[in-house]
C-alpha cells in the first residue's frame, strides 16, 4: 500500500523482518512506508456484535463492512498471531480481514508462494515468499485460535489454518487474501498486459488460494490444502500507470490504466465462473489510492471497473510523513487544513479522496474508509501546531517516523483539531500524527453521512486489544442500517451533489474558538420545494427532500426512513415548504465545522425536564451516552474519563439542553 503497507521484509525464518521506508512523491502525496507491532487498552471488554453473512457472500455489521489488514510478517518479531486478534474481540469487530501478502512470480507472472526471503534494490521481491509463516509454522495449543496444537504431518499449519480456525470462530468474517502491496506490486503490469497473460494470472491465483492448491514445501501443503481458507481476492497494485510505486515496478503509463481495468474484469468474471461449481459467491475487492494524481494514472475512480469489485478501500492514511523531515503536520486529516504550508499539489485529505471517486460516477457503499492503526512523527519539533520545524524521524520501534497505536495513546499531550478532524500527540520534543477516540467517532460519521460502505484498517498488530476496532463499531451500530446488503453493487445514479470540503477556515489550535454556522444551507433557492420524498428512494447525507410541506435534509444515507417519523432518525426539518427563512435549526452539524459526531435537531433520549444519570469524575464513558451535569444534559461524542461536561467546547460532551 501506499502506506504501511509499504514494507520490506529482509532477514531468514524466525526473523522479524525490518521495516524500510520508501517514499515517492510525483507532485501528488508522498507515499511512504509503515509498521505496526502490539498494545494495551483501558476497557477492551470483548464485544458481543456478531456479523451478518448476507446472501452474496458478502458480510456486514448493521449494514457496514468493517475490513482489517493482517500481516504476514508479523507472527516474527512482532509476535502477533490470530489468537491475540480472537481473544481480544476484534475478530467480532471485523467483517472482513486481509492477509497480506501475495506475491507475482517474476518469470511466469502467476500468483506463488515460496521460502525465499525479501531481497533489497529493485529485484529485491523476485521470487520471494514466505511459506513458513503462510502454512508452515507450527502452532502450539497455547498460540492457536482453537487452542489444539499442531502435529507434525499436518498439510496446513501456519497462519493459513490459524484463519481457518478463526473462521470456525467467526463464521460470518470473510477472509481476503491481498495481492500486491508496496513491496510486492512490481510484476502487476506484466501480468495485466494482453488478454492471455491476464487469463493466465488469474487462474493461477484462483487456483492458489481460492482452490488451496498449495505447493509442497518441507512436508505441507498439496493439493486442496488450503481449500477454504480464502473467501475472495483483495487487488493492492501499487500503482497501475505511475511511477509512484517503489523504484523497480514495471510501469506502462500508456496502458496500464486499461489493462488494470480489464484485469479487474478477468478476476470478476473467472472467480464467478468457479462460484457457479461451488455454489459460493467470491468477493473482489482493492485498495485504492488518495493521490488525485495517482487515482487518474490508473482509472481508480472509473466507475466500470466497481461492475467488477464488490467494494474499495480508501486510503486515509500516510498523507505526510517524515519523508518530509523539517515539517510535522497531519497524516490522517479527514479535511483540508488551511494553515497547510506545503504545495498546493502536495496537500491531501481524506475526503478529497472520497468526494473525488464519488463526483466520478463511484457508488458511496462501495468505498470503505482507511484508517490507521499507528502513527507518523517527527523528533525535535518546537511547536504542539501542526506544520512547525522539525529535524527527523520520531524514534519508533521498528523504523524511524512510525510507531504503533498502543504505543504511542498515552505519549505526551493530545490535541485535537475537530474542523480538520485530525489527532496528534506532543511530548516536547516528539510529535505524532494518529488516528484515535476523537477522530474515529467522527470519521464514522462522516461513513454514515457519506453513505459509504464502512471502514479499513492497516494493520491489526498496532492495536491488539482491539481498542480502536471497537470504538468504529460501536458508533455505526448505534444508528440506523448502513446500505450493505450485498454485492456487487450497480453504480446508481447519484440523487444529489456529495457534500464538499468544508468552506471554514479551521483552525488547528484547539484552545482557540472557531467560528461556524449552523446548518440552514437548503441546497435549493429559498421559496423552492425539492422533491418529494418516496419510500423506494435511496438518499446520501446532505439530500433535501419535501414531505408533508416541510423541507427536510438528510443527516445520513438512509431509505425507507419517513422524514419526521423518529425524532432519531436520519432527516432534519429545515422549515416549511415554500418558505424563503428556512428553521436554522442550530444544534445540527455545522457546514463549516466537521465534528466529530453530526448531532441532531434534538438528540436527548429522555423526555424534555427528565434528567438523565449524573456525570461522575470516575466514571467511563462511551460515544452516545447520557448524563446530567449542573442542570443540562450532555450526550458524549466519544470515549471519555473525568472530562466535565462543558468544560470545554470542544470536549467530548454536546449540551442538549436544560433539564
Amino acid at each position: 500500500m501506499t502506506s504501511s503497507k509499504r514494507t520490506s521484509r529482509i532477514g531468514a525464518w524466525g526473523r522479524f523482518g525490518s521495516i524500510v521506508a520508501s517514499l515517492a512523491v510525483v507532485g501528488t502525496a508522498a507515499m511512504a512506508v509503515s509498521a505496526t507491532a502490539a498494545p494495551t487498552v483501558p476497557t477492551a471488554a470483548p464485544v458481543t456484535t456478531q456479523a451478518v453473512s448476507t446472501p452474496n457472500g458478502d458480510s456486514s455489521i448493521n449494514g457496514y463492512r468493517n475490513v482489517g489488514y493482517f500481516a504476514q510478517w508479523g507472527v516474527y518479531g512482532r509476535d502477533f498471531k490470530l489468537k491475540q486478534l480472537q481473544d481480544s474481540g476484534a475478530a467480532a469487530d471485523l467483517t472482513h480481514l486481509n492477509y497480506a501478502f501475495g506475491n507475482i512470480h517474476y518469470q511466469t507472472l502467476e500468483c506463488f508462494i515460496a521460502n525465499k526471503a525479501q531481497g533489497t534494490g529493485p529485484n529485491g521481491s523476485d521470487g520471494a515468499g514466505d511459506a513458513w509463516a503462510d502454512f508452515g509454522m507450527g502452532y502450539t495449543a497455547a498460540n492457536s485460535v482453537a487452542g489444539v496444537a499442531d502435529t507434525w504431518d499436518q498439510p496446513l499449519a501456519g497462519s493459513f489454518n490459524q484463519l481457518k480456525q478463526l473462521k470456525e470462530q467467526n463464521p460470518n468474517l470473510k477472509v481476503m487474501i491481498s495481492l500486491g502491496g508496496w513491496t510486492w506490486s512490481k510484476n502487476f503490469s506484466k501480468a495485466a498486459a494482453t488478454q492471455a497473460s491476464r487469463e493466465n494470472f488469474v487462474s493461477s491465483c484462483i487456483d492458489l488460494y481460492i482452490k488451496g492448491n498449495l505447493p509442497t514445501i518441507d512436508g505441507r501443503g498439496g493439493a486442496g490444502a488450503a481449500a477454504g481458507v480464502f473467501d475472495g481476492i483483495d487487488i493492492d497494485w501499487e500503482w497501475p500507470g505511475s511511477n509512484a510505486g517503489l523504484e523497480g515496478n514495471y510501469v506502462d503509463e500508456a496502458n496500464d490504466k486499461e489493462n488494470f481495468r480489464l484485469l479487474l474484469a478477468e478476476f470478476r468474471k473467472q472467480l464467478d465462473e468457479y462460484g457457479a461449481q461451488t455454489g459460493e459467491n467470491y468477493l473482489l475487492s482493492a485498495f485504492l489510492p488518495a493521490s488525485p494524481a495517482v487515482i487518474d494514472a490508473g482509472g481508480w475512480s472509473d466507475p466500470r471497473i466497481f461492475d467488477s469489485l464488490d467494494f474499495g478501500n480508501v486510503q486515509g492514511y500516510d498523507l505526510h510523513g517524515a519523508w518530509s523531515p523539517s515539517l510535522t503536520g497531519h497524516q490522517i486529516n479527514l479535511y483540508d487544513d488551511p494553515n497547510d504550508t506545503r504545495p498546493a499539489g502536495e496537500q491531501f485529505s481524506v475526503d478529497k479522496a472520497v468526494s473525488k471517486y464519488i463526483a466520478d460516477g463511484v457508488a458511496p457503499e462501495q468505498l470503505g474508509l482507511g484508517m490507521a492503526m499507528y502513527g507518523r512523527g517527527w523528533k525535535g519539533a518546537t511547536s504542539a501546531d501542526a506544520w512547525g520545524t522539525a529535524n527527523g524521524g520520531a524514534a519508533g520501534t521498528w523504523e524511524a517516523g512510525i510507531e504503533d497505536y498502543y504505543k504511542l495513546k498515552n505519549v505526551g499531550t493530545s490535541y485535537y483539531d475537530p474542523e480538520v478532524v485530525a489527532s496528534w500527540r506532543f511530548d516536547g520534543t516528539n510529535w505524532w500524527s494518529l488516528d484515535d477516540d476523537k477522530t474515529i467517532p467522527a470519521k464514522a460519521d462522516y461513513i454514515r453521512e457519506k453513505g459509504l460502505g464502512g471502514g479499513m484498517w492497516w494493520e491489526l498488530d498496532g492495536d491488539r486489544n482491539g481498542e480502536l476496532t471497537k470504538i468504529l463499531m460501536d458508533d455505526l451500530e448505534a444508528g440506523p442500517a448502513g446500505p450493505i446488503e450485498g454485492g456487487p453493487v450497480v453504480t446508481p445514479t447519484p440523487t444529489s451533489t456529495p457534500t464538499s470540503t468544508p468552506t471554514s477556515t479551521p483552525t488547528v489550535d484547539p484552545t482557540t474558538t472557531p467560528t461556524s454556522t449552523p446548518t440552514v444551507d437548503p441546497t435549493t433557492t429559498p421559496g423552492e420545494c425539492p422533491a418529494a420524498w418516496t419510500a423506494s428512494g435511496s438518499y446520501p447525507g446532505g439530500t433535501q427532500v419535501t414531505h408533508n410541506g416541510k423541507i427536510w435534509q438528510n443527516k445520513w444515507w438512509s431509505t425507507g426512513e419517513e422524514p419526521g417519523a423518529s425524532q432519531w432518525g436520519p432527516w432534519v426539518e429545515q422549515g416549511d415548504c415554500g418558505s424563503t427563512t428556512p428553521d436554522p435549526t442550530p444544534t445540527t452539524t455545522t457546514t463549516s465545522t466537521p465534528t466529530s459526531t453530526p448531532t441532531p435537531t434534538v438528540t436527548a433520549t429522555t423526555q424534555p425536564g427528565e434528567c438523565s444519570a449524573a456525570w461522575t469524575a470516575s466514571g467511563t464513558y462511551v460515544g452516545g451516552d447520557l448524563v446530567s451535569y449542573n442542570g443540562h444534559n450532555y450526550k458524549a461524542k466519544w470515549w471519555n474519563t473525568n472530562e466535565a461536561p462543558g468544560a470545554s467546547q470542544w470536549g467530548p460532551w454536546t449540551d442538549l439542553g436544560a433539564c
